[in-house]
């Protein structure tokens, strides 16, 4: 028996890179698990398929956020498939989703900033809002922030600035629901092998500087970052509330020196 045998779960941006992972984790424990994508149709469905044929249960439920309607699209997907499951409510829900972008302030647009918010802030608060009337005494919100929060790095300012506004939506929601058992934590990771992240990683020098500036010396597997949220998903993490937990295997923890 695992973990969360008899409990439901939504993560979003759960198709790909680090959602994939935390979709795997959870269904790996028990859980019934909604897969949700944003456009890509077919790494959704092999999400469910990998799921599956581990002897998991998922299905996949599309909405593009950052469009009009995307959180009654999102909820009505759900609500759907989990009566195709024989399930009514909601134990656990992961706001994985977001879009990066790696502009300085002085590149950066009101279009390019008003999309970070959008998607980064706005979406998760009002999925969170929707999410409330399903959600069990006792359930569990996890928000997937970034480690950039406290990296002082130019070219993401305005995407710093949207994980900021995610960070501190926990402490008072959690203050909030607290009296229904419910957590609300935030997981902020590191760079982790994606394809999301191809374009710095790809090359040796480019890997070797990451590892450089990481206490344990390797790049972030979405693993590493999906074990961190499936612990606070489940029962040991039950006295555990309003955090923001650095999942980034210590990066830039302190000056660079040569040895």
């Amino acid at each position: 028996m695992g973990e969360l045998d008899g409990k439901t779960s939504l993560v979003t941006g759960g198709s790909r890179g680090i959602g994939r992972a935390v979709a795997l984790r959870l269904a790996a424990e028990g859980a019934l698990v909604a897969v949700h994508y944003g456009g890509n149709e077919a790494a959704a469905a092999e999400t469910v398929a990998l799921i599956g044929k581990a002897g998991g249960r998922a299905f996949a439920v599309q909405a593009g956020f950052g469009e009009s309607g995307a959180v009654d699209a999102l909820f009505d997907g759900l609500t759907a498939g989990l009566a195709d499951h024989g399930a009514d409510g909601l134990d656990i829900l992961v706001n994985n989703a977001g879009i990066h972008s790696a502009s300085s302030i002085g590149q950066l647009t009101e279009e390019e900033l008003a999309r970070l918010l959008a998607v980064n802030v706005s979406t998760p608060i009002f999925v969170i809002q929707r999410a409330l009337p399903l959600l069990r005494e006792g359930g569990r919100i996890v928000n997937v922030g970034s480690a950039a929060t406290r990296i002082a790095n130019p070219l993401q300012i305005g995407y710093t600035v949207s994980k900021a506004a995610l960070a501190a939506l926990g402490p008072s929601l959690a203050n909030e629901l607290g009296r229904r058992g419910i957590t609300v934590n935030t997981v902020e990771p590191g760079v982790v092998l994606t394809d999301l992240t191809a374009e710095w990683t790809g090359s040796p020098e480019a890997m070797a500087g990451l590892e450089a500036i990481t206490a344990l010396g390797r790049i972030g597997e979405p693993g590493d970052v999906a074990d961190v949220v499936g612990f606070l998903a489940g029962p040991r993490g039950r006295w555990v509330t309003g955090q923001s937990i650095d999942a980034s295997g210590g990066t830039y923890l302190g000056p660079i020196t040569d040895g």
